[in-house]
């Protein structure tokens, strides 16, 4: 079994910083892109950074230049440094990895169970 375990979420003023941790655990053979998404108050889940196993990133435009996405192949765990946080930026945030099974497997999206970040005053 595959599980994503987000953590890091929590109510910071606006210009304020967060991390993000999201574990990748369980019996798989290999993690392919990792990234981060959010769902704000009644909008729809929208990409926020992803990231290949080489490093390569991807932002949203709303976030570049604030927002930083990294990986730990080692720990299977990925980051999401959150910068100069606006309201704007509140949202639960969910762990996304594209993940192989075993070596028979195609790779298959796998989700975490979201964290909070609320950028308040």
């Amino acid at each position: 079994q595959v599980q994503l375990v987000e953590s890091g979420g929590g109510l910071v003023q606006p210009g304020g910083s967060l991390r993000l941790s999201c574990v990748v655990s369980g019996t798989f053979f290999s993690v392919s892109t990792t990234g981060w998404y959010r769902q704000g108050p009644g909008k729809e889940r929208e990409l926020v950074a992803t990231i290949t196993t080489g490093g390569t990133t991807n932002y949203a435009d709303s976030v570049k230049d604030r927002f930083t996405i990294s990986r730990d192949n080692a720990k299977n765990t990925v980051y999401l440094q959150m910068n100069s946080l606006k309201p704007e930026d509140t949202a639960v945030y969910y762990c996304n990895a594209d993940i192989r099974r075993d070596s028979n497997s195609d790779y298959a999206f796998y989700w975490g169970q979201g964290t909070q970040v609320t950028v308040s005053s």
